[in-house]
C-alpha cells in the first residue's frame, strides 16, 4: 500500500508547517508527514520552510537572525487572526510520541549551511525515541551523507529535482534508503527499478488526481502531497482491487 505523508501537514487546508495542521492530517488519516526545519539564533530547531518568516507569518527577517522567543510571537496563520505559532521541532515530537506516525524531517541548509543542525536533530530523535519513524531528507546531499555518518540507524533519503540516472545506485553509495524525487521528473519504469533495488521512492509533491493515480497503480513506496484527504479517498479505490 502506497503511503500518504501530508506535505508540511495538510497544508491544502491549514497553514502549513502549524501543529494545527499536522493534527488535521493525522485526523485525515495521513501514515505521516513531512515537515521542514530550520536554526534560530539562539540555535533552536524549528518548523518553518523558508530561510525568511515573511512569506508564511507576519513579521519579517531570517529565522537565523530571530531568537526562538521572539519568532514564538509571529503568527504562522497568515490568512488568519487565530493565532498558530511556529513550532519547535521538540513541541512537534512530543505531540508524535502520542500517535504512530511517520515523520520525514527535511533539513533547510541548502542556502544557509547551519552547523551543528543535523546533531541537534540527531540528539531529538534519539531523546523521543522516534529512530524507526524519521526520515531525514535534503537538496543538501553532503548533509544527507553527513546525518548518515552521524547515526545509520536513521533512515535518509535525498531530495532531487531533476531525473537522476539510476538513483538506486547512487542512494546506495551513500547509504541512503529511500530518494525522493519531484514527481514529475521519474518515470514508472525508473520508480519500479529502484524499489525493486530496495530502495523507498516517495515523490512530492502530488496533488492532481491523475498523478496521485499514477503513483497508487504502480504501488510506489509513499507519496508527499498537500491535500492527505484527497489522495486517502482515491487510495481506497484502488485497495478494492484484487
Amino acid at each position: 500500500m502506497t503511503q500518504i505523508f501530508a506535505h508540511r501537514g495538510y497544508s491544502a487546508s491549514f497553514a502549513e508547517n502549524t501543529l494545527r495542521a499536522f493534527i488535521e492530517a493525522e485526523k485525515a488519516g495521513a501514515d505521516g508527514l513531512e515537515l521542514d526545519v530550520q536554526l534560530t539564533k539562539d540555535r533552536e530547531i524549528v518548523v518553518i520552510h523558508d530561510e525568511k518568516v515573511d512569506r508564511t507569518t507576519n513579521g519579517t527577517g531570517f529565522v537565523k537572525n530571530l531568537l526562538y522567543k521572539d519568532l514564538r510571537k509571529l503568527n504562522a496563520n497568515k490568512k488568519s487572526s487565530k493565532m498558530e505559532p511556529i513550532p519547535a521541532l521538540s513541541e512537534v515530537f512530543e505531540w508524535l510520541s502520542t500517535n504512530k506516525l511517520l515523520c520525514n524531517i527535511e533539513l533547510k541548509n541548502g542556502l544557509i549551511p547551519y552547523k551543528g543542525m543535523e546533531e541537534k536533530i540527531i540528539q531529538l530523535i534519539h531523546q523521543y525515541q522516534l529512530v524507526d519513524r524519521i526520515i531525514i531528507s535534503s537538496f543538501n546531499h553532503y548533509s544527507i551523507v553527513y546525518s548518515y555518518s552521524l547515526a545509520p540507524e536513521i533512515e535518509t533519503a535525498p531530495l532531487f529535482l531533476e531525473g537522476i540516472y539510476m538513483p538506486w545506485v547512487y542512494s546506495q553509495s551513500i547509504g541512503a534508503k529511500g530518494i525522493h524525487p519531484k514527481f514529475s521528473a521519474i518515470s514508472d519504469e525508473i520508480i519500479k527499478r529502484t524499489i525493486e533495488n530496495g530502495i523507498a521512492v516517495r515523490p512530492y509533491t502530488v496533488n492532481k488526481e491523475v498523478d496521485l493515480q499514477r503513483l497508487f497503480n504502480i504501488k510506489c513506496t509513499a507519496l508527499i502531497t498537500d491535500d492527505p484527504a484527497k489522495a486517502l479517498k482515491i487510495r481506497k479505490q484502488y485497495e478494492k482491487r484484487p
